[in-house]
């Protein structure tokens, strides 16, 4: 039988159904089912088209298989598009408040409908998207550049298939930082990333503030490598971030004439996580997140008459100087009035399983019991902290030999 479906100007055909499809995807529907195949034989079986957060996904049945596609909200009306009349006879559609269908002849005619809806009426259930897949802030179909240039996202948006655990990773990072800060009563945040490197998730943090949170931030990366600020620069001002620079200088002397409302600092070698702590801690910032690494101080001066099977074999020393010095930053930051955590945390470059230092100013009671079991374990391994030194230096910790003293009489 001659299929006459075409008989209608083709041009006409896709004026008239981008026009209804324009409206459709204008009420946000949830749903979307593309049905009616034109031939038995095609591959693609029928289309489904959720909204999910940020983007739709693209459910592609074939006989066997289904395949997924991710898409803008701006793709959306020309990728339906591509679908009808020539794969497909037959749309429905569900919003909130209307259901809709589009319904294509063999000639080419084509009839709408729309129906208005209320509680009573027969819909299908909107899809969660934490029942079926973990809602991300960073939201794929949604193009952010430096992803791009990370060669995470493709130019349209979509997870690299070799990248995802990257792009878990990074949102676990935002997931930290957005549950300090979801509830922070402030437009504005000056924010300091002590050794940024090349600066990764400095941009997707100013991305995820300026973006997603819609705040205005004052952002600056501290590097000792020169090469690296300039390109951070250039990367900067190419994605439009003009509250963000990169200076080059050591965070041991670093000046700012303004205090900073959060500090960043990832992977800064052995005692440099202490001095950006340290600067935390004397600007009185609202918030801290440290990743730290390369942690010698304590293994050099580690030693104890009592617990000496510590120290006895090099690797079970190494560790227990790492968490000992973590555990240390920890109660330094509560007793200067710091809600502290520290969180398992997933390296960006060589995946082994780190502490994430979350530190969130809140005054607390009760503090000199965390400078008490600091001094207790400096006593027991013989050692002495970066940060607890420069705290005592600036005044704030007291006097420690008074402290002893009361100890031994107590």
């Amino acid at each position: 039988m001659e299929d006459n479906r075409n008989q209608r100007d083709p041009e006409a055909m896709k004026a008239e159904l981008s026009s209804h499809v324009q409206e459709i995807m204008e009420s946000r529907p949830y749903k979307l089912v593309i049905s009616k195949p034109v031939s038995k034989s095609q591959e693609n079986k029928k289309i489904n088209i959720l909204l999910k957060k940020g983007y739709y996904q693209v459910e592609r049945y074939t006989k066997t298989q289904v395949f997924h596609e991710n898409l803008a909200f701006s793709r959306a009306v020309s990728r339906c598009a591509d679908f009808m009349p020539e794969q497909f006879l037959q749309m429905n559609a569900w919003s909130e408040n209307c259901e809709f269908s589009i319904l294509i002849s063999r000639k080419g005619k084509i009839s709408w409908k729309k129906k208005n809806l209320d509680e009573s009426s027969s819909k299908p259930q909107a899809q969660l998207e934490h029942n079926r897949k973990k809602q991300y802030i960073l939201a794929e179909g949604e193009v952010i550049p430096p992803l791009v240039d990370m060669g995470i996202f493709t130019k349209d948006g979509r997870v690299v298939a070799s990248m995802q655990d990257k792009f878990r990773q990074i949102n676990r990072f935002v997931e930290i930082v957005d549950d300090a800060v979801k509830n922070l009563n402030q437009d504005c945040l000056k924010i300091v990333d002590f050794g940024c490197g090349k600066s990764y998730l400095t941009f997707i943090l100013y991305y995820y503030f300026t973006e997603i949170r819609h705040m205005k931030v004052d952002m600056t990366g501290l590097d000792l490598k020169e090469t690296v600020i300039q390109n951070c620069n250039r990367a900067a001002e190419k994605y439009g971030y003009t509250g963000l620079h990169f200076e080059m200088g050591d965070i041991n002397g670093y000046k700012s004439e303004k205090p900073a409302d959060m500090v960043i600092t990832l992977h800064a070698c052995d005692t440099a996580t202490d001095y950006a702590l340290f600067h935390a801690i004397c600007w009185k910032a609202r918030m801290s997140f440290s990743v730290p690494c390369c942690q010698h101080e304590l293994n050099k001066q580690f030693s104890s008459d009592n617990l000496s099977l510590l120290g006895r074999y090099g690797i079970v020393k190494e560790r227990t100087s790492a968490l000992m010095t973590d555990a240390v930053r920890a109660n330094l930051l509560e007793y200067c009035g710091y809600k502290t955590q520290l969180l398992e945390f997933v390296d960006m470059d060589n995946t082994p399983k780190n502490l994430l230092i979350r530190a969130v100013r809140q005054e607390m009671s009760g503090k000199e019991q965390y400078l008490e079991e600091v001094e207790n374990l400096m006593n027991e391994f013989h050692f002495s902290p970066t940060l607890y030194r420069l705290l005592q230096a600036e005044g704030m910790l007291g006097d420690r030999n008074r402290r002893m003293r009361r100890r031994s009489v107590l």
